[in-house]
């Protein structure tokens, strides 16, 4: 595929993760390490494509009164930094790692106050991407936003030919998927829980989240690709339904994990990869992702290993 590769974060973060031995609620809790990291999900996608080799351009409405993070990583990176420059400061996401439970315990805290003028400058910084191009919308909205915000977006991006990835969840990913079918989404990339949020209904089997994803895809979204953690992740197109697994992974860290995945598919499309292959890479970047803290993978020799790994089923049509 020609073209350039595009994220944009509405609202990016830093994510401060602390590693514990293990977590005691209403007490105090002595540290074992601490590490900050520019983050939010397209932040997240762009940084994994980075490492990849791929290049790639960041935008998004960025805190001025703590911005310097993520120019750091923009710069170490060689990434593309049209982030917008809003008035002041990103969100914290404080990340709680329990050693002992090897679970994580997330506090998120909101952005800076944002609004349509700071829309309708995202758009505008975003109209010059056409056909050939690929567009990953990801994450949450700051405060302020309209909650059509990335549905918006969207819209404009398809009439511009571009590719449209989205990642989101809640009210966000819902008015996406409101869209008439010109302006839906190329591919989504929900977890299970998310898929479920927006579907109305549980999900409990494999089976359901399939028949869940081809509904999505026969809506429009020509492409569905549901994260299942320890299971792997589900792609549904019009063609197939396939699952792909790796055997069971100890991971550093899970942060960020699904922006690997997404780093992955937005990786394979660049390339020109098939499903099965698009899927197997997706799968390797995030299994890759959970032996480092932050943002970053590992080699890319380290990911082909991955890849090689990766166990691939082709799933009943529902």
């Amino acid at each position: 595929m020609s073209g350039a590769i595009h994220t944009v974060t509405p609202n990016p973060a830093l994510d401060q993760t602390v590693t514990l031995d293990a977590l005691r609620t209403g007490a105090v809790n002595l540290a074992r390490a601490a590490h900050v990291n520019a983050g939010g999900k397209g932040v997240n996608v762009a940084s994994c494509l980075a490492d990849w080799g791929l290049p790639v351009h960041a935008h998004g409405l960025l805190g001025r009164d703590n911005s310097g993070p993520f120019e750091q990583l923009f710069a170490a990176k060689r990434i593309d930094d049209r982030m917008l420059r809003v008035a002041g400061a990103c969100r914290v996401n404080i990340k709680l790692a329990d050693l002992e439970t090897g679970d994580t315990t997330d506090i998120n805290l909101p952005g800076p106050e944002t609004g349509e003028a700071e829309l309708q400058a995202l758009a505008s910084g975003l109209a010059h991407l056409g056909a050939g191009d690929l567009a990953v919308l990801a994450g949450s909205l700051p405060p302020g936003l309209p909650r059509d915000a990335l549905a918006r977006l969207c819209a404009q991006l398809k009439r511009q030919g571009a590719w449209v990835l989205v990642d989101s969840s809640g009210s966000p990913l819902a008015a996406a998927l409101a869209n008439p079918p010109e302006a839906l989404p190329d591919c989504v990339k929900p977890n299970r829980d998310e898929l479920a949020q927006w579907a109305g209904r549980p999900l409990p089997g494999l089976d359901d989240v399939v028949r869940c994803a081809r509904g999505l895809q026969r809506m429009g979204v020509g492409r569905v690709v549901v994260s299942l953690g320890e299971l792997g992740a589900l792609l549904v197109d019009a063609d197939a339904a396939l699952l792909a697994s790796l055997p069971p992974q100890r991971p550093l860290s899970t942060v960020g994990a699904g922006d690997a995945l997404v780093a992955g598919l937005a990786a394979a499309r660049s390339q020109g990869l098939n499903a099965a292959d698009s899927l197997t890479l997706a799968v390797a970047f995030a299994a890759a992702k959970l032996q480092r803290v932050g943002p970053h993978l590992p080699p890319e020799q380290q990911i082909r290993e991955q890849a090689a790994a990766v166990s691939l089923q082709t799933l009943a049509a529902a």
